[in-house]
């Protein structure tokens, strides 16, 4: 676009989020449902944290890591949760473009984090299980420290040039998201620039965020599943399983609606199934990650009873 054709443009100051409708009723509702998901996400994944802190037998390295998701899930929730529960109250659903992409850049860098911190999980339970003799030495108190850092550093790295790229876009038409959040292709479908390159490059960077953590996720459990069923024992296969199967949950959750909206063809009658799927993973898996982990681990049960 040339400076001329920019100039005879309206330039856009803010969006609109579009969410899950209009009216009334259908707002109250939305509202008290959303508000319950967010208290529920806060205090559960906020109950994991203090648990890890001031139970000592939780400081273990599987522990550690999850503590880590959970602080990264309220992270996650408050970056989208609190913003749409304003607009059902107020009705106001516009959002500053600065403010979007502030949204953007938050929400892509807590996704490539927790793709990473669940490979770092994956491959601490494949250690626990397949090397169970080594893993004292191996999962070290330092290599803990690394993974964990490494997992969000590299969120927060890789999609600053993502957001750099869309922000440096212009929008100059329509302003309706046809979202619930500020997320990449509904942004980038409002702009008036030439987008091919910046949509090749969100799709390269987000599939070695995603694709990556996902294959070393998945070699992880293959090689556990197959350890497993080595066990001569059902009793042992079952004990075995039962120290990786909340995990494994929390990776199917996330990894299929994650796939669901970003690896299956877009049209314009997909809308509203990718709005519902990017649910999944923005506002229910943080929910029920901490009910996944205390409701099916002996010794987070335990730790709950003591305090």
């Amino acid at each position: 676009m040339t400076k001329q054709e920019r100039k005879n443009k309206t330039v856009v100051t803010e969006f609109v989020l579009l969410a899950f409708g209009n009216g009334p009723e259908l707002d109250s509702l939305l509202f008290l449902m959303f508000l319950s998901i967010y208290i529920m996400t806060i205090t559960g994944n906020a109950l994991i944290v203090m648990l890890m802190v001031a139970n000592r037998r939780l400081h273990t390295p599987m522990y550690f890591f999850l503590g880590n998701l959970a602080c990264l899930e309220i992270c996650y929730s408050s970056n989208i949760l609190p913003r749409m529960l304003l607009s059902y109250l107020g009705g106001d659903r516009s959002i500053s473009v600065n403010g979007c992409f502030t949204q953007y850049y938050f929400f892509g860098c807590l996704a490539a984090a927790e793709c990473c911190l669940l490979a770092v999980m994956s491959y601490d339970r494949f250690l626990a299980v397949c090397e169970p003799l080594r893993y004292p030495s191996r999962m070290n108190c330092l290599l803990c420290l690394q993974l964990a850092a490494a997992s969000w550093i590299s969120g927060f790295l890789s999609n600053s040039i993502l957001t750099f790229l869309i922000s440096n876009l212009d929008f100059c038409g329509p302003n309706e998201i046809e979202h619930f959040f500020c997320d990449s292709f509904p942004v980038i479908k409002l702009s008036c620039s030439d987008t091919r390159m910046t949509g090749l490059v969100i799709s390269v960077v987000a599939g070695v965020c995603s694709l990556t953590p996902f294959l070393l996720t998945f070699s992880s459990y293959l090689y556990i599943i197959i350890t497993v069923m080595r066990i001569p024992s059902a009793t042992g296969r079952k004990k075995a399983f039962s120290t990786c199967s909340s995990h494994l949950i929390v990776v199917i959750l996330f990894y299929w609606s994650i796939l669901t909206v970003y690896v299956l063809p877009h049209s314009n009658s997909q809308i509203s199934p990718n709005k519902v799927f990017s649910v999944f993973y923005t506002i229910l898996t943080p929910l029920v990650n901490p009910f996944i982990y205390s409701l099916r681990n002996k010794e987070v049960k335990e730790a709950l009873r003591k305090e």
